[in-house]
């Protein structure tokens, strides 16, 4: 079978890694998250949107310089050229899935911690998963 079809809630709230890529495809690629309290995923600046939506937990979201609070079902899109970061401000771990148009990271990558994926230079190589 071609795409991805599984209960993305699910997923979400099973993972406990910083970053894991679940699908690539060659214009869309789809990521789960999981930021423990304080954490957050670091200023970034993409030439490709991107859109978040966040399962458990809560936190802000920095478009910007505009802060906004978010939690459970909240959806944030981030156009390209946009700075942005995602915080977790509670005391539980801020669980996200987000999607990068086109595709931001190599397919399948995971990285257990934000310590990891900092560590790791890795980008899109062109390779999609199926």
């Amino acid at each position: 079978m071609k795409g991805f079809i599984q209960n993305i809630e699910d997923i979400v709230n099973k993972n406990g890694e910083f970053r894991r890529v679940l699908y690539t495809a060659g214009s869309i690629q789809l990521v789960v998250m999981c930021l423990n309290p304080k954490e957050d995923i670091g200023v970034e600046l993409h030439e490709l949107d991107q859109f978040f939506r966040v399962e458990e937990g809560t936190g802000e979201a920095f478009l910007d310089g505009v802060r906004t609070e978010i939690n459970a079902g909240f959806a944030v899109l981030v156009p390209a050229g946009t700075k942005h970061n995602i915080i977790n401000t509670g005391k539980v771990p801020l669980k996200l899935y987000t999607l990068y148009a086109p595709p931001n990271h190599r397919e399948g990558v995971v990285h257990r911690t934000r310590a990891d994926a900092e560590k790791d230079s890795e980008h899109f190589d062109g390779k999609t998963t199926e």
